[in-house]
């Protein structure tokens, strides 16, 4: 009867343990997964290295971002649509995109791409030493 009672024990512990490491395993690669998207938002590189291919894109009066951003993605000029519409929101551009025809490159970063869609001209940054 006595073995009963520390075998309950140890199992009831061995339980809890394992919850515990699930549970930080879990929370350690929810940070990773959340720390690299955080990151991705300002420093995510173009598609395209070098010259890249121009695209143009055709920005409706009364567009809405996740149709952009779906848009965008689906022309090859960024990889994640979802963070695209991240971007959108934190961009000091958010309030100036304006509708329209525009020639976007593979070339540029959404900042750049948003630039380009409220007004601003956009030159190829090149490699000159």
């Amino acid at each position: 009867m006595k073995n009963d009672g520390a075998l309950g024990a140890f199992v009831s512990t061995f339980l809890h343990m394992a919850v515990l490491v699930a549970a930080v395993v879990l929370i350690y690669r929810g940070a990773v997964i959340c720390y690299d998207y955080g990151y991705r938002i300002f420093n995510e590189p173009p598609v395209a290295i070098g010259e890249g291919r121009t695209v143009s894109v055709t920005v409706p009066s009364d567009f809405k971002v996740k149709n952009l951003a779906a848009l965008l993605e689906s022309k090859g000029l960024v990889r994640d649509s979802k963070l695209l519409i991240l971007q959108y929101y934190c961009s000091e551009y958010r309030k100036d995109i304006k509708a329209g025809t525009y020639e976007l490159n593979t070339a540029m970063t959404a900042e750049e791409m948003f630039g380009v869609m409220a007004g601003e001209e956009w030159e190829a940054e090149t490699d000159d030493n």
